[in-house]
Parts: structure tokens; C-alpha cells; sequence
């Protein structure tokens, strides 16, 4: 009011004042005299105080009473001008506060009267409140009598003045407690000691207080009195009073000076024993009541609630809770029962509606709601009134959707409010299906055609409420569809905001305040989550706004996220729960969601008793956009279900709160995930790489549909759900785990669903795992097992789409893992690196191939980005690769089999070389797989590749793997076990050629024929190209361990080999006849086999001769070479023939000049050896300085490379001998019995049987007796007799006409030879052999004449036949061979060697020439019917030959008597050859027949000169023989008749001279010996003539008989004869000595001439030359007659 003291105011005042009371006394100047000079006087009375004081205010205020005097009086005039101008003056004067205490009590006595008098009632209370606010004169007594004249205008029946006066009281109280506040201000700073309230009514407590602080005391004392319908003790002249004014007026108190009742005790006291106490009695009437309920259920008649009191009894509740919580707390506590009563479904709804906004009120408080949770919810024994406000906010919500049955409405709200216990019971939440009573609620505002809703009440946070300010209406107003509805779902969003921001705070604090703070944080939580969360979610299934769902979407996650900081578990899922329901379709019967509430809420009882509620069908569901139809996932998807907006909405809801709060869902990852994973799939989300999902189509989802609105959507979802799990990596390890946990439940689930069916499964899981697994990747080796071990299980799924995924999922991780830049590198910790290939071996175990080519491929891929650093992984890669079995696929096969190459090809370098076997070994593995052939032989080139590798290597690789010998030594020293390795105790590098050996050993074995060949052309190339690396020791486990064990198995599998026909190769592979059994296949590996093996003992003997048990591996090779031999396969015995023969070329270490087959290398000085060696078999140069040369050193000295002793050697030779007799002896012994499968020894196998014998005779000769020289007959005589198949025949003899030997004869002859030949030039005790091989030899010039026997098989023998013949006329199997030839060269030899050792004494004494002569009896007998012509003339001349050498050394040793018995033998053996008994062929020619006899007369001469001469040394009888056949051959009297047989005996004219004469000569030549002897030939000359005679006289007959016919053509042939031989006879007469004939025989002979003379006249002129010829000799006896004959006739 500082204006009002400035000296122009003053002065203004002044002015004024005098006016008016002017301006007074003008107007009562008629009427009213005395009030006229009252004022005048007044006029003057101003005057002289404004003359007088400078303080002109001080002393108007002194004089106030009598200055306001004539004012009062005017105004006592009631007339109403006056009145007016009296009351303004009054104003004017009150503003400038120039009142006295005096003057205000007069001035409101004077107002007093006016209202009583009802004038100017406006005016008065203008009135009064200038004056009580201008400033405090007026008190106690006065202020409550203006007071109560303002109440007192209150009542009065004009309207503006009610209200006028309404306003004024408030006002006035307004300035009482002001003035009141005021005073405290003032006294603050003097500390009074406060005086303890009474505890006792008395109104008169009051002394303590202060004036104004008494009034304002008195003044609310006495309002509680005037509501409470009692008399005031304070405003005296009340008439009357209303309730709800009363209680407007005390609110207004309340809620303006709060600190007045919290600060002076006297207040509070009045607080808690008046205001509390009023409230809950007025309240009864609300409690009592009852909607609906009959008046028979209460005695006394209820009285209904008044709305205007109630409404003001919540406002003045929500202010005292507000203000007064902690002077009121038990009362507070009734309070907040009473408002939640007051929700109560069978309450009038407007009582509801401002219980609510009450509620509301609360909400918005978060201190305030912390108070409550202090003071009740965490006290043991108080009501929970946290948790019934929000329990009974959703059962409100709850119904409001719910129309009560007509049943006892009591049930419901009993659920919500009767138990005390700590269970909480709450309404059902919507979408639970079949838990508690199995009702479900609708999912909409929609209901029987209502429609609720939502009102934007307020801006969140205030409570701004509507039926509580409703202070004018008396009648309940009606309420708005869905106002409560709006106010409560407010309320929740409140409460939640408040706990949230109260909470967080504390949390920030929570690490320095004790535990019972964050108790306090968490109470509130605790006691309200689950009905919020039941109300909220229902909320959220009816809602349909997107705002709104918004805002309860944000509630509930922070709820969540709340109880997630705070742990409290059950809470926490329950929020989430919700929002996933909200995700869902509706009615969409997600069991996860369902089970796990269940499980977790399984204390809570979920269900409206008794309400049973239709649900409505989707297509009601008029008024929500459906924006995707997709198909449900579930085992039998039935239908598709809808998504709406607001699922989408809270999709992403729920995406935020996973990303943002991830780290406290801890395990309701479970509830979230699996809705997402429900969502996904109904959007139709599949995974890409990588794991992010990218909306794609399902196969089965033709049903799918999406609006364009979502499909702009998708992209977004899809890149929300990836950050979703790359923000994984900001968890830390404990949520993070919760994360893999859940989704490999998830996953598990879904694995569970796909069961059974190949419909598309879910694969949101694995993808997510494989998502959660790269981005943290930092710190993998925490979630590594659990993440690939679940994703083990998975690959194995039977669904191909599930496992692929899985597959995938792992193959990446371990990629991605691999090629992260770990801290510290992979390179220096191992163990991660190993724990990430792990998973990758872990694979092998699973039998799909899909998986296995996945791993593979992975494979590859590692080693093509990563190959260089694998190190200790190496053997995990490898293993994977070694684990495709045989009967996995071609494809798998082969992608591994890349893998290997490419570890082969690129890889060898970097791997550790302990790693080199496993390498080995899975290449030998592959060798062995039988899917693809190729494959098999490609990776026996890698094998080749590798040893060619380690051969380079050398160095290094021994290096190393002896470092890494030492090491494990040491340690397996320390752990006190022995160290167990293949090959032990070979040096390492050593045992790692013995495993190459050895897998090319398995190879060599393998049931493919191409596989074993070519294994075994790599084994046998590698051991000769590199063998020369081992160490000498070594070559013993190769000879025993790898060669002898693969000639084992080669054999055993060889002899049971099918012999069954293989019909095609596969495919229209043609298989070679000598190749279509698989005896067959395996025969040529035995062969390769076996030469191999021969050839390493051939080119290393010199390695292999130290070992010290040379011999025996020598017997062991000689045995398998003898089973080869004896296996009756011709390849393989012929094979075998070859390898033994080249064991056998092996010289034998004699001296240094000469070792031609020890390896040059030996000769070399040690220094030189860094050039290039080509040793056998290293066909290329290389450069070592390690232990070969050493090893070679022990050798290279000028000493013979190996010193055996000779013994040894011929040990061997022997050996040697003794299986070539064994394999001799077997396989030329015929079978016992023959059918079609009879097997019999080839050529080619023979001969080199035989070819073997001169090498190996070598060897052995200084040994060689007479028992082997036997030994080996009887094996030449049985080889030669072998016959040969027909089909083989013609390539054996090149045609049958030609005399060739078989290369077979040619080597037997070869042997005999050399033996021959050994024995020339051997010591004498040798030569005792020769009668030996005379035999042997003799033996096969009998095969000329009789081929040999072989067993009981028939064989057709071909001698002069034609190949083609034998073709038509043969179907014999077997045919003989031409053995002609072959007799006859044995004969030459013969002849040849009897040339040479006619004289030795073993000849002569073993009867040798009778031997021969006797062998030669047989084809000189059979003559023509010799199968060749040759034969008996080679016979002959060899005969001749032998007797011109042997018949002298018989005559010689004539007496020794040895050869006594060979005469006898030669005799019989000329009359066989002389007087044949085979004929010959019709188609001998003249000249043939010449040339034959020629031959005979060649024999008669060797008698004549060289047995003859000699008859004095030779056996009387022989020579008697011998005349008797010359006898017989000159004359041919043996039969009377000439027969056809004595044809050719006719013919032999030159050869029966030569008989003739030889018999003539020895008969007459000299002396008669004996008497007989020439009888024996005068006999047979008289003989020969007597037969002349008749021959003659019988022709001469038939002649004469037969007229003009000729004779028959033998008879003149006879007769031509008979002149021939006479013509012969009298010629050797003639040149005998006269003296050796007999008269006698003269006489003969001259008788046949008259005979002769009559043969003149025959016809035939042949007969005439004859006869011509037989005349002619007779001249010799034309002679004169001696003179004692008479006559010539005798």
C-alpha cells in the first residue's frame, strides 16, 4: 500500500473524504438532520487533524471512530443511496488502513444491522473483505462476526448474493489462515519451545497460540463443529449451514495451509480428532450401500449416497493424504480402503467415477505411492493398500467390461478384496487359456455392440479430474461411456511412470544407501506388479488405439525392465508375458506362454468365478485393420490367424524391450523370443546368412498374406531383431547366457515340433543363435559349448531344412570364429583354437550326409582362408576328413577327398610333422573307400605325393619329429608310462615311411582290382626310389612287418578267390578274358606283389644280408615264391618263376672287380655322395648330407661291400635249389584224375622253370651229386611230357610240318648241357654222372617213337598231321607235342657226348653203347612206321656213328665181358632194321625207295669192314647171326609163294648183292673156320637156286596157259626177280675165289640154264631184259669141254 502513504495520496485522501462527507450531508440534509451534522462536522474534524499532524495517516487512524462516525450513521439511515455512498466512503478509508480496532468493531456492528436488515448485501461483503484484508485489526470477536455475517449472506434468497457471499467466505477463511502464516513469519526467528498439545477436547487449549493463529484455530474448529451439524463454539449467530459448503471450505484449508496444520501441534490435534473422525463418519452412508441390493438383505433402510458430499468428502480425502499422509498414516489407511471400496462394481457408477479421479490423484504422486508401499505393504502386520488400489484398479477395468449376472454379484469383489492372507487374487487375464476357470475375456472394447471409448483426460502425469470439481451439481451427473474407463487405465499408466522414476532414482543411489532402501524400491514393485499387470494387459487385448496401446505398450515394458533390475522374477515375467500376448494374434495358443505363466505363476489364481464370457469371432471385429494373415506355427497348422496393427505394434514393443532391458530379462528371454519366433514365422520371416531374418516365402505358406502397410514394415522388424541380437555383445556374460539359454530351449521346442513331418520347420532359433554367436565372438570361449552343442543336436534332426540350418549355423560359427582377430591371436592360444574346431570333429558322429557335406565343405573353406595357420588343429581338420565312411556318398567322398588334395598340394609345409601320419593315414583311408574308383587311385597318388614329400624333407621333418620324440618321451617318463607307437622302437621318421608302407600295404590288399595295382606299383616304387632314407635297422620291419605281411594276404586272398565269371565291369566296361574272374584280378596282384617283393631282395641284398636273419626271411620268400609257383593260375606261377629267377641273378659277393649288381653309390667315396646318386630305383638326383651317407659309409671301403661268409651264401643256394626241386616236382606231377577244370602247367611256365637250373646250377655244383642229377630228371622228364591245351598249340609249334623244339625242349637241353659241360670240366668224381644223362637224354629219344604218358589224360599225338586236322578232327583237349624233333636233337646230343666219352670208364662200365644201341633198336625196328621218316634214319646214321666209336672200345674190353650182353642187342637190333615189318608208304617214289636202300646196303658194309674182319674177337653166336641175316638178305627163301609183303624185299636188289657178296666174301673168303659155318652157306645157295628153278618152270606154265592175256602183275614182277637174283648169284660166284664154291652148287647153277632159254618166249619185255640179263653170265662156262667129258649134260 505504499502509494497510499505518498503525500499526493494523502492529500487525495483528504480531498475525498471531505467530499464525500459533503457530499453526505447533502443528501441527508433534508431527511436526516442529524446525520447532516455529524458530517459537516466531520468536514471539519478532517480539517483541523490535517492541520494539525504531519503524520496526517497516524492521527486519522487515532481518530478514526469519530471520523467514521457519520459514515455509520448514514449507513443507519438504510436508505440505499445514502447506504452506498456511506459504505464506499467507508472502503476509501479502510484501503488506507486509517481503521482503528475501535472503529472496525463499530463499523461491523454497523454491517451487522444492514444484513439483518437485508440492504446492500453485495456492498457489505465488498465490504468486509476489504476490511479483513487490508490488514488485521479486525480479530477474535469482531472477525468471527464478520465471518458469520459473510456465512449468514450465504443464506439468503438471492442468488448472486449466495454466491457472492460463498466466494467472500472462502475468501475470508483464505485470509484468516493467511494472516495466520503471516504471523508465523514474523515470530520465526524467536524459537519458541513448543508446548505439547493435550490430549483432552477442551476448545480452550488454545492459550499457546498466537492472535491470528487463535482465530484461524477457532475458525476451523468451529467449521468441523458446523459439518458435523454441531453449534460453533467460535462464530457465534450461525442460523444455518450446508454440508457440502462446510466441507468445500475445509478442503480449501487443507489443501492451501498444509504447513499450518503440520507445523502447530494444536492444528494437527484438531486434524486427527475432528477432520479424520467427520470424514469416516460421513462416509457411512457410501460404504453401506449397496446397488442394487433388496431391503431385505438390511434391517434399517439405507441411506443412499448424496453425490455433492461424497464428492467433496474424496476431495478433502485426497487432500489429506496428499498434505497430511505422515501426521495421519492409520488414518490414511482407512482412507485408501474406503476409496477402493468405493470402486466396487455394485456402486453407483458416478461413485465409482470419483473414486477413480480420487485414485488418480494418488497416482500421480510417486512419493506419495513409496509412502504407502513403507507405511502398509512392507509393515508385517498392515493391509497391503498398495497392492488393493491396484488390485482394485483392474477389477474395475475388469468391470467395466463385465455386465454383472444376476446372480449374487458379492463373488467377484470378494476375489478381489476379502484375503488379507498375501495371495493375491485378481480377476482373469484374457488369452489364459483354460487356467483357473478357463475363461477367456474378450479381446475387444467391443461388447454386445458397445462401444467404450477412450477419453484424453489429462497430460500424463497431472490428474486433472472432472466429477470432482463438479461443486455446483446436486444430482449425480451421468457419466460418459468409457470416462472411468480412460480415468483408470490413467491411473495405471501413472502409477507405473511414478514407481518407475521413484525407483530409478533410488537405484542410482542404491550403492550407498543400505539394503533397506532398495526393500523400499522394490516393495512397491513387488505388491503391485501382478494386478497392474493384469490390468494393463487387459487394457491392451481391448485396446484399439494406437496412441493408447503406445502408452500401456511403454508401461509394461518399463515394468518389466523394473522387475527386471530388482529381480524380482516372477514379476518381471508376468509383465513380459503380457506384451507377448499383445504380439500374438488373439486366441492364438502360444503354450510357452501359457506353461511358463503357469509355472511361474502358478500361486496365483487366475479366473473370474462364475462370469462366463462369449468370445466374440474374428470377423466381429469390425473396427481393428487387420494388416497380415499368415499360418499359425504348430505342429498341425489349422487355418491362418491375423495379425493386426497392434500386434505389430507391440512387436516391436517387445523388441525394444529385449534390445534396450536385455540385460535384466534374464530368463524371460524365453517368453520373449519364443513370441518373436511365433511372429516371425507368421510374417513369413526366413533366415538368411548370417542369421538375419529376411521376409521370404514359406514353401507350405500359400496362405500367407501381407498389406502393403506391414510389407513396408517387414524390412525394419527384420533389422530390429538383428540389432536386436548384435546388441547381444553389450550383455554381460550372465545375461548373455540367459540369451543362449532360452533360445536353445526354443530351439529345442521347435526341433521337438518338426518331428516326424517334413513340413518347413521353424528355424528363428538356430538363426538367432548363429546371430548371437558372431557378434560375440570377443569373448566366445564363454558361450561356445553351450551355443555349438546345441546346435550338435540340432544337425541331427531327421527335418533336412532343420538340420541344414543347424549345419549352417555351426559351419559359420566356426568359420567366423577362425578368421576373428581374437586377443590374443588364435596363433598363440591354442586352446581356443582347438575349442573352436571342436564342434567341427564333433560333426563326423552324424550320420546325415547333408551335415557331413556341409562340414566338409567348411572344411575346404578353413583351409582355403586359413590353411597356413591351422597348426594344432591340424589333427582335428584331418580327422574330420579321415571320418567319411564308405557308405556315405559319392559326393561327400568326394568333397573330402578335395579337401585332402588340397592339404596334400598346398599344405605339407606348414603342418606340424607329428601331423604327417594322420595325413597318412587318411589318404590311405580314402584309398580304401569304394564308392569311386577314381578317387581311390587319385589318392594313391597322393600318397606317392607325400612320401615324395618327405623324402625332400627329410632333414627337417626328422629334425622336428625327434624334438617332439624327446618331448613326449619326457613326459611319458614323468606320468611313469610307456610310449606307445606304431612301429616302436623304429626312429620316428622312420615310422612314419613304416605307416606309408603300411597303408600302401592295406591298398595293395583292396578288393578293386585297379586300386591293388596301382598301391602296389606305388608301395614297391617308393621303397625302391626312397627306402635308402631308413636306417639299416628299419629295413627289418619293412621285409617282415610290410612286405611279408602283404605277400600273406595277397596269397591268402588270391587261393580263395571267386572264380566266378564277372560279366561286365559296370557300365559297358568290357572285361578281357584274362581278367573276368576275380581269381584272375587277383592273380595279377599277386604277381605284381611278388615281383615287387623279389625286386627289393635283388636291389637292397646289401641292406638286407646284415640284418641277421637274412636267411630266414630268404626261406620265407622262397616259400611264397614256391606257392606262387604251385598256385594253378599260369600267370602267377609263371610270375613267380620270373621273380625267382630274379633272386637268383643276384651275384654272389665274390670279390670287388666283380659286384655289378651292388649299387654304385657303394664305390663311392663318402664326400662325393652330396652329388646326385642314382641308386637302383632313384631315378632322380638329390641332395643329402644327413644319415644315408653315413649308413652308406658302413659299406664303402675297399673291403667287399659285405663280408657273408661262403657257407651262408650256399645256404641260400641250397635253399634256393630245394624249392625250385619242391616247385619242379609239384607242378609237373600229373593229376590223378582229369575233367575240363584239370589245371596243367603252361609251356612258358615250364621252360622257365627249367631256364632256372643252369643260373641256380651255378651256384650249387660244387655240392651237385649223383641224388640231385636224379632229382632233376625225373623234373625234366615230367616237364617235357607235359602236354599243351589244343587252343594254345599253334602258337607253341609255329606249324607241325617244320622239326622245331619248343623253347621248353631247347631248356631242357640247355640243362643237361650245363651239366654236361660242368662234369667235362669237373673233378673225377663228377664224371661218374655221365651214364646219368646218357639215360636222361635217351629217355627223350624214345618220344620219337613213343611219346611219354602224362598221368591217365588222352592226348591227341600229332606227328605228320596238318594243323587244320587237328582243328576238325581233335576235340580232344590236350595234344601231345611233336616230340620228333626234340628225340632227335637228344640223339645228336647223344651221339655227340658218346663221341666224347666213349672211353670213360663210367661209360664203358655202365653199359652206355648198349644203352644207346638199345634205345635206338626202337625206331631202326619201327622204321616206316616211325611218326617222322627222319627218325629212323637219324637213327641209323647215329647208330652207325656210335658203332664206328664204340665198337672198337668193345673189342677192346672184349674181354672184361662188359660189354658181352650189348651183341646179342645189336644183332636183334640190324635184323629189325634189315627185315622190317612195316611197310612202305604207296607213295614212296623210286628215287626215295633208292635212297632207302642205299642206307641199308650202308649197314652191310659196316658189318662187312667192322664186325666181320673181327669175328675172332667177337661172340661166336653174334656171328652166326649175323651170317644167318646176310644169308637171309641174298636170297628172300623164307616163304614158298612171293606175297604182296615181299614186294619191297623183291625190290632190294642192290642191297641183296651187297649180301650176297658179303656173304659169299666171308663165307669163302678164308678159311672155313668151322664145318658149319659153311655149310650154313652152301645150304643157302642151294637153297636159292632150287626156289629159281621152280619160279621159272611155274611162269613158263602160265605163260603157256595164259595165252594172249597178260599176267597178273606180281607174278611178273616175281619173275623178273628170280632172273635178277640169279644174275646176282653167279656175279659173286664169279668173284669168289674158285676154291670157297662147292662143285655142287655149280652144278646148280649151270642146270638153270635150259630153263631160262625156255622163258624166251614170253610176252612182257620187261620179263625179256630180265631174262637177257641172266644169260649173259653163262658165257663164263661156254668152255671147250674137258676131254673127260663126253657130253654136256649131266
Amino acid at each position: 500500500m505504499s502509494g497510499t502513504n505518498s503525500p499526493e495520496a494523502v492529500k487525495k485522501l483528504l480531498e475525498n473524504m471531505q467530499s464525500d462527507l459533503r457530499a453526505l450531508s447533502l443528501e441527508c440534509k433534508k431527511k436526516f438532520p442529524p446525520v447532516k451534522e455529524a458530517a459537516e462536522s466531520g468536514i471539519i474534524k478532517v480539517k483541523t487533524i490535517a492541520a494539525r499532524n504531519t503524520e496526517i495517516l497516524a492521527a486519522l487512524k487515532e481518530n478514526s471512530s469519530e471520523v467514521v462516525q457519520p459514515f455509520l450513521m448514514g449507513c443507519g439511515t438504510k436508505e440505499p443511496k445514502i447506504t452506498q455512498l456511506c459504505l464506499a466512503a467507508i472502503q476509501r478509508l479502510m484501503s488506507h488502513e486509517v481503521v482503528s480496532e475501535t472503529a472496525a468493531g463499530n463499523i461491523i456492528n454497523m454491517l451487522w444491522q444492514l444484513m439483518e436488515n437485508s440492504l446492500e448485501e453485495l456492498k457489505l461483503l465488498q465490504t468486509v473483505l476489504v476490511l479483513l484484508t487490508t490488514n488485521t485489526v479486525v480479530h477474535d470477536e469482531a472477525l468471527s462476526k464478520a465471518i458469520v455475517l459473510c456465512f449468514r449472506l450465504h443464506f439468503t434468497k438471492d442468488n448472486i448474493t449466495n454466491n457472492t457471499a460463498a466466494a467472500t467466505v472462502r475468501q475470508v477463511v483464505t485470509v484468516v489462515f493467511e494472516r495466520m502464516v503471516a504471523e508465523d513469519e514474523r515470530h520465526r526467528d524467536i524459537i519458541e519451545q513448543p508446548v505439547l498439545v493435550q490430549a483432552n477436547s477442551n476448545r480452550r487449549s488454545v492459550s499457546t497460540l498466537k492472535p491470528c493463529a487463535k482465530d484461524a484455530y477457532m475458525l476451523f474448529q468451529d467449521l468441523c463443529q458446523l459439518v458435523n451439524a454441531d453449534a460453533p463454539y467460535w462464530l457465534v449467530g450461525m442460523t444455518e449451514m450446508t454440508r457440502t459448503f462446510g466441507l468445500e471450505l475445509l478442503e480449501s484449508v487443507l489443501n492451501d495451509f498444509p504447513q499450518v496444520f503440520l507445523q502447530h501441534q494444536e492444528f494437527s490435534f484438531l486434524l486427527k480428532e475432528r477432520v479424520c473422525p467427520l470424514v469416516i463418519k460421513l462416509f457411512s452412508p457410501n460404504i453401506k450401500f449397496r446397488q442394487g441390493s433388496n431391503s431385505s438383505s438390511s434391517p434399517a433402510p439405507v441411506e443412499k449416497p448424496y453425490f455433492p458430499i461424497c464428492m467433496r468428502l474424496l476431495r478433502v480425502v485426497s487432500v489429506l493424504i496428499k498434505q497430511f499422509y505422515s501426521l495421519l498414516v492409520t488414518e490414511c489407511e482407512i482412507f485408501l480402503s474406503l476409496l477402493v471400496k468405493f470402486l466396487d462394481a455394485d456402486k453407483p457408477q458416478w461413485l465409482r467415477a470419483v473414486a477413480v479421479e480420487s485414485i488418480h490423484r494418488l497416482c500421480v504422486q510417486p512419493q506419495l505411492l513409496r509412502s504407502f508401499c513403507q507405511s502398509y505393504d512392507m509393515k508385517q502386520h498392515s493391509t497391503k493398500v498398495f497392492r488393493d488400489i491396484v488390485n482394485a484398479l483392474g477389477s474395475f477395468i475388469q468391470s467395466l467390461f463385465l455386465v454383472p449376472p444376476t446372480g449374487n454379484p458379492a463373488t467377484a469383489n470378494q476375489a478381489g478384496n476379502n484375503n488379507a492372507g498375501g495371495t493375491v487374487s485378481a480377476p482373469a487375464n484374457s488369452g489364459m487359456l483354460g487356467i483357473g476357470g478357463g475363461v477367456t475375456l474378450l479381446p475387444a472394447f467391443e461388447y454386445r455392440g458397445t462401444w467404450i471409448p477412450i477419453l484424453t483426460i489429462t497430460v500424463q502425469g497431472s490428474a486433472k479430474a472432472t466429477y470432482l470439481e463438479m461443486l455446483d451439481k446436486v444430482e449425480p451427473p451421468t457419466i460418459p461411456e468409457g470416462y472411468a474407463m480412460s480415468v483408470a487405465f490413467h491411473c495405471l499408466l501413472d502409477l507405473v511412470r511414478g514407481i518407475t522414476s521413484m525407483i530409478e532414482g533410488e537405484l542410482g543411489e542404491i550403492e550407498t544407501e543400505c539394503q533397506t532402501t532398495s526393500e523400499a524400491a522394490s516393495s512397491p514393485t513387488q505388491s503391485s506388479e501382478q494386478p497392474e499387470l493384469q490390468s494393463t494387459s487387459d487394457q491392451m487385448d481391448k485396446e484399439r488405439d494406437e496412441a493408447a496401446t503406445e502408452n500401456i505398450l511403454k508401461a509394461e515394458l518399463t515394468m518389466a525392465a523394473l522387475c527386471g533390475r530388482l529381480g524380482l522374477v516372477t514379476s518381471r515375467d508376468a509383465f513380459i508375458t503380457a506384451v507377448c500376448k499383445g504380439s500374438l494374434p488373439p486366441h492364438y495358443a502360444l503354450t510357452v506362454l501359457n506353461a511358463t505363466t503357469a509355472a511361474t505363476l502358478s500361486n496365483k489364481s487366475y479366473s473370474i468365478q462364475g462370469q462366463n464370457v462369449m468370445m466374440i469371432s474374428p470377423s466381429s471385429e469390425s473396427h481393428q485393420q487387420v494388416v497380415a494373415v499368415g499360418q499359425p506355427l504348430a505342429v498341425q497348422p489349422q487355418g491362418t490367424v491375423m495379425l493386426t496393427s497392434k500386434n505389430i505394434q507391440c512387436m516391436r514393443t517387445l523388441l525394444n524391450l529385449a534390445h534396450c532391458h536385455g540385460a535384466v530379462l534374464g530368463t524371460s528371454w524365453q517368453l520373449v523370443l519364443a513370441t518373436l519366433q511365433h511372429l516371425v514365422w507368421i510374417l513369413g520371416l526366413k533366415p538368411s546368412s548370417g542369421g538375419a531374418l529376411k521376409p521370404g516365402r514359406a514353401v507350405e505358406g500359400p496362405s500367407t498374406v501381407l498389406t502393403t502397410a506391414v510389407m513396408t514394415d517387414l524390412p525394419v522388424i527384420s533389422n530390429i531383431l538383428s540389432r536386436l541380437f548384435e546388441s547381444s555383445q553389450y550383455l554381460d556374460d550372465v545375461s548373455l547366457h540367459h540369451l543362449i539359454n532360452a533360445l536353445c530351449s526354443l530351439s529345442l521346442e521347435a526341433m521337438d515340433m518338426a518331428y516326424g513331418n517334413n513340413k518347413e520347420p521353424s528355424l528363428f532359433a538356430v538363426a538367432k543363435l548363429l546371430e548371437t554367436g558372431l557378434v560375440n565372438m570377443h569373448r566366445i570361449e564363454i558361450l561356445w559349448r553351450p551355443l555349438t552343442g546345441h546346435l550338435l543336436e540340432v544337425c541331427q534332426h531327421p527335418n533336412s531344412r532343420m538340420r541344414e540350418w543347424g549345419a549352417e549355423a555351426l559351419t559359420s560359427l566356426i568359420k567366423a570364429g577362425l578368421t576373428f582377430n581374437h586377443e590374443p591371436p588364435l596363433s598363440q592360444n591354442q586352446r581356443l583354437q582347438l575349442l573352436l574346431l571342436n564342434p567341427l570333429k564333433e560333426m563326423s558322429s552324424i550320420n546325415h550326409p547333408d551335415i557331413r557335406l556341409k562340414q566338409l565343405e567348411c572344411v575346404l573353406q578353413i583351409l582355403q582362408s586359413q590353411g597356413d595357420s591351422l597348426g594344432p588343429g591340424w589333427p582335428l581338420v584331418l580327422g574330420v576328413m579321415g571320418a567319411i565312411r564308405n557308405d556315405q556318398g559319392e559326393s561327400l567322398i568326394r568333397t573330402a577327398f578335395q579337401c585332402l588334395q588340397l592339404v596334400v598340394t598346398d599344405f605339407l609345409p606348414t603342418m606340424p610333422c607329428t601331423c604327417l601320419q594322420i595325413v597318412v593315414d587318411v589318404a590311405g583311408s580314402f584309398g580304401l573307400h569304394n564308392q569311386e574308383l577314381n578317387i581311390s587311385l587319385t589318392s594313391i597318388g597322393l600318397l606317392w605325393n607325400i612320401s615324395d614329400y618327405f623324402f625332400q624333407r627329410g632333414e627337417t621333418i626328422e629334425k622336428e619329429l625327434n624334438k617332439e620324440e624327446a618331448a613326449q618321451q619326457k613326459q611319458a617318463e614323468e606320468k611313469g608310462v610307456v610310449l606307445n607307437r606304431p612301429f616302436h622302437p623304429a626312429p620316428p621318421f622312420d615310422c612314419l615311411w613304416l605307416c606309408l608302407y603300411a597303408k600302401l600295404g592295406e591298398l595293395c590288399v583292396d578288393p578293386r582290382p585297379a586300386v591293388r595295382k596301382s598301391a602296389g606299383q606305388t608301395l614297391f616304387s617308393t621303397i625302391g626310389a626312397h627306402g635308402t632314407l631308413l636306417q639299416h635297422s628299419t629295413w627289418h620291419t619293412v621285409i617282415w612287418k610290410v612286405l611279408f605281411h602283404l605277400l600273406d594276404r595277397v596269397r591268402e586272398s588270391s587261393t580263395t578267390a571267386d572264380k566266378e565269371k564277372i560279366e561286365s565291369g559296370g557300365g559297358n566296361i568290357l572285361i578281357h578274358h584274362s581278367r573276368d574272374t576275380a581269381e584272375k584280378q587277383w592273380a595279377e596282384t599277386w604277381v605284381l606283389t611278388l615281383a615287387g617283393v623279389a625286386r627289393i631282395f635283388n636291389t637292397r641284398r646289401y641292406l638286407l644280408q646284415p640284418l641277421g636273419d637274412f636267411s630266414r626271411a630268404w626261406d620265407v620268400l622262397l616259400d611264397h615264391i614256391q606257392s606262387a609257383a604251385l598256385s594253378k593260375n599260369n600267370e602267377v606261377s609263371l610270375a613267380a618263376l620270373k621273380s625267382f629267377q630274379e633272386i637268383l641273378q643276384i651275384v654272389s659277393p665274390v670279390r670287388d672287380s666283380d659286384k655289378p649288381e651292388t649299387p654304385p653309390a657303394v664305390n663311392v667315396p663318402v664326400p662325393v655322395l652330396i652329388g646326385s646318386i642314382s641308386g637302383p630305383g632313384l631315378n632322380r638326383p638329390f641332395v643329402r648330407t644327413d644319415s644315408i651317407g653315413e649308413r652308406l659309409g658302413k659299406y664303402s671301403s675297399s673291403e667287399p661291400p659285405i663280408v657273408t661268409d661262403e657257407l651262408e651264401d650256399l645256404n641260400l643256394w641250397w635253399a634256393a635249389w630245394n624249392t625250385w626241386y619242391k616247385i619242379g616236382s609239384e607242378s609237373t606231377k600229373p593229376p590223378i584224375t582229369f575233367d575240363k577244370l584239370t589245371f596243367i602247367p603252361s609251356q612258358p611256365f615250364l621252360t622257365a622253370l627249367i631256364q632256372i637250373f643252369p643260373a641256380l646250377y651255378q651256384h650249387i655244383k660244387s655240392g651237385f651229386n649223383m641224388d640231385d642229377l636224379q632229382k632233376l630228371g625225373v623234373i625234366l622228364h615230367s616237364a617235357v611230357s607235359v602236354p599243351i591245351s589244343s587252343d594254345a598249340s599253334p602258337f607253341i609249334l609255329p606249324s607241325y610240318t617244320e622239326a622245331v623244339l619248343t623253347s621248353l625242349q631247347e631248356a631242357v637241353l640247355t640243362a643237361l648241357d650245363v651239366l654236361q659241360k660242368a662234369i667235362c670240366v669237373g673233378p673225377e668224381n663228377m664224371q661218374i654222372m655221365y651214364p646219368a644223362i646218357f639215360d636222361q637224354l635217351l629217355a627223350f629219344v624214345e618220344f620219337s617213337c613213343k611219346p611219354p604218358q602224362y598221368g591217365q589224360l588222352e592226348t591227341k599225338h600229332i606227328a605228320n598231321a596238318k594243323y587244320n586236322q587237328i582243328q576238325l578232327f581233335a576235340p580232344a583237349e590236350w595234344v601231345a607235342l611233336n616230340y620228333v624233333p626234340f628225340a632227335e636233337r637228344s640223339l645228336e646230343v647223344v651221339v655227340d657226348l658218346y663221341q666224347k666219352t666213349a672211353c670213360h670208364k663210367a661209360v664203358v662200365n655202365e653199359k652206355v653203347l648198349q644203352n644207346i644201341i638199345k634205345t635206338l633198336r626202337v625206331p631202326l625196328s619201327l622204321k616206316y612206321s616211325c611218326p617222322s621218316e627222319s627218325t629212323w634214319k637219324l637213327a641209323v646214321s647215329s647208330l652207325l656213328k656210335v658203332l664206328s666209336i664204340g665198337l672198337p672200345v668193345a673189342r677192346q674190353h672184349a674181354s672184361s665181358g662188359k660189354f658181352d650182353s650189348m651183341w646179342p642187342e645189336l644183332a636183334s637190333t640190324f635184323e629189325d632194321f634189315l627185315f622190317t615189318k612195316s611197310i612202305p608208304p604207296d607213295n614212296l617214289s623210286i628215287q626215295e625207295f633208292q635212297r632207302n636202300e642205299s642206307i641199308d646196303v650202308e649197314v652191310v658194309q659196316l658189318i662187312s669192314t667192322e664186325i666181320l674182319p673181327y669175328a675172332n674177337f667177337i661172340p661166336k653166336e653174334f656171328v652166326g647171326q649175323i651170317m644167318t641175316m646176310l644169308n637171309k638178305g641174298s636170297i628172300h627163301s623164307q616163304s614158298s609163294s612171293f606175297t604182296e609183303a615181299e614186294i619191297d624185299i623183291r625190290l632190294r636188289e642192290e642191297f641183296s648183292k651187297m649180301c650176297f657178296e658179303t656173304l659169299l666174301q666171308f663165307s669163302f673168303s678164308n678159311k672155313v673156320t668151322t664145318p658149319q659155318e659153311g655149310y650154313i652157306s652152301r645150304m643157302a645157295l642151294s637153297v636159292l637156286l632150287k626156289r629159281s628153278q621152280d619160279v621159272l618152270h611155274r611162269y613158263i606154265e602160265d605163260e603157256r596157259l595164259s595165252g594172249k592175256c597178260p599176267l597178273p602183275r606180281q607174278q611178273v614182277t616175281e619173275i623178273i626177280f628170280v632172273l635178277k637174283a640169279v644174275s646176282t648169284l653167279i656175279d659173286s660166284l664169279k668173284k669168289t675165289q674158285p676154291e670157297n664154291v662147292d662143285g655142287n652148287t655149280w652144278a646148280q647153277v649151270i642146270a638153270l640154264y635150259p630153263t631160262l632159254v625156255e622163258c624166251i618166249t614170253c610176252s612182257s619185255s620187261e620179263v625179256c631184259s630180265a631174262l637177257k640179263e641172266a644169260l649173259v653170265p653163262f658165257k663164263d662156262f661156254m668152255q671147250p669141254p674137258a676131254s673127260k667129258v663126253q657130253n654136256g649134260e649131266s
